[in-house]
């Protein structure tokens, strides 16, 4: 789309006087409608706000209708709900079931094929996505894990040692 350049003129009107010599609020109100013209929005503008305006309104109304449905179809067939909820329930529960089991067992593989892939990636050394702070985090379990060894050879039996102060008649 080309630029657009706006130029504004400055027009300088008189103000109106009535029969009492009194300026009147024409003067006011022009100049007022002619900041609002400089201020108004273009015809995309306009147009994206009507369509939002109205596509907005008619998904108001579509959902009190959806709402109103709903409300009275749930009023109208409550009692053919109630008599035949032995028959459905159990029905809609093994359905239920067996969907959730269904997807969950399918979750599950993919999240147990995707860490297998993960671990085999990782063991031949093509450093996928965060073998960088399984890295960190086995080299500080290793040297933690060095240091206690270290510290519990040169203070040999210290703890072996100690008198328990918890029970003092023991």
């Amino acid at each position: 789309m080309a630029d657009r350049t706006t130029t504004t003129t400055t027009l300088t009107t008189r103000p109106h006087r009535t029969t009492t010599g009194q300026p009147t609020t024409t003067n006011t109100l022009t100049t007022y409608l002619r900041h609002l013209h400089n201020k108004s929005p273009n015809s995309t503008q306009l147009i994206g706000i009507l369509t939002l305006l109205i596509s907005g309104g008619i998904l108001l109304v579509l959902t009190g209708i959806t709402l109103t449905a709903f409300v009275l179809g749930l009023i109208f067939f409550a009692p053919v709900i109630i008599l035949t909820t032995p028959f459905w329930l159990p029905v809609a529960t093994v359905l239920f079931f067996t969907v959730f089991g269904f997807l969950s067992l399918c979750g599950f593989g993919i999240a147990a094929v995707a860490a297998f892939s993960w671990v085999y990636r990782y063991y031949r050394g093509l450093h996928p996505p965060g073998s960088d702070r399984v890295d960190y985090a086995r080299s500080r379990i290793a040297t933690t894990a060095r240091e206690v060894k270290d510290y519990a050879r040169e203070y040999g039996g210290y703890l072996h040692n100690k008198v328990k102060d918890a029970a003092p008649g023991a």
